[in-house]
């Protein structure tokens, strides 16, 4: 079964994402197991009280997914950084997991400083964040919601080359790290919470995209 790809600011890839085309035949105990979610979470909707709280981020979702971070002229899509806060954090940009995952995207420690260095070396100079902040990244810095959207826009943009837009392994590389090894074999990372992620977010990033919340 063909995977739908997710979609982006200027198609990075496909222009498909995941609806119903997963409410076909199962094919493996994994492809079933993501059904389920899928299915579970398919009529999730955001409320006005989350639009409201991703309101006040919007200038900084926009800003920071502006940026063609890996391949010229290609962004990543600003609804479906929407729809991932909401489903990591409810837009809560002091949120705090019990795996120590901080801030609106749930990013740790030590995956926000790496990123954030590499984003430092970088040629491009961000507003609302420093360079200096980026190679010195701490707790307390994932928080703050600038940071936070910078760095999951660029993370973002990074897994959704690297494994071609489907949305699937492009979340499964979010919650479970790229280097998971079902992601080297062209499936989704097999752990429940993953597959509950992917269904949660393709749900939000559906209803943003098909409502025109945040046109």
């Amino acid at each position: 079964m063909k995977i739908p790809s997710m979609l982006t600011c200027q198609s990075f890839f496909h222009i498909l994402v995941f609806s119903v085309l997963f409410f076909l035949s199962c094919t493996s105990a994994g492809w079933c197991s993501l059904n389920s979610s899928v299915h579970k979470f398919k009529d999730k909707t955001v409320s006005q009280d989350q639009i409201q709280q991703l309101a006040r981020f919007d200038h900084l979702i926009r800003y920071f997914s502006s940026f063609s971070y890996f391949v010229p002229k290609h962004k990543v899509s600003p609804d479906f950084i929407r729809a991932l806060i909401l489903a990591e954090s409810g837009a809560n940009p002091d949120a705090i997991s019990n795996m120590k995952a901080f801030g609106l995207g749930q990013i740790i420690l030590t995956t926000g400083q790496q990123a954030g260095k590499e984003l430092s070396r970088s040629n491009t100079h961000f507003r609302y964040v420093s360079k200096s902040q980026l190679s010195n990244l701490r707790r307390r810095d994932l928080l703050d919601p600038a940071v936070n959207i910078l760095i999951t826009c660029y993370l973002i943009a990074k897994y959704n080359y690297k494994f071609e837009g489907r949305l699937d392994l492009v979340v499964s590389a979010w919650n479970a790290g790229e280097y998971t090894k079902s992601l080297s074999q062209g499936k989704h990372a097999p752990y429940r919470e993953t597959e509950n992620l992917i269904g949660k977010i393709n749900a939000y990033y559906i209803y943003l995209l098909t409502n025109k919340i945040f046109p």
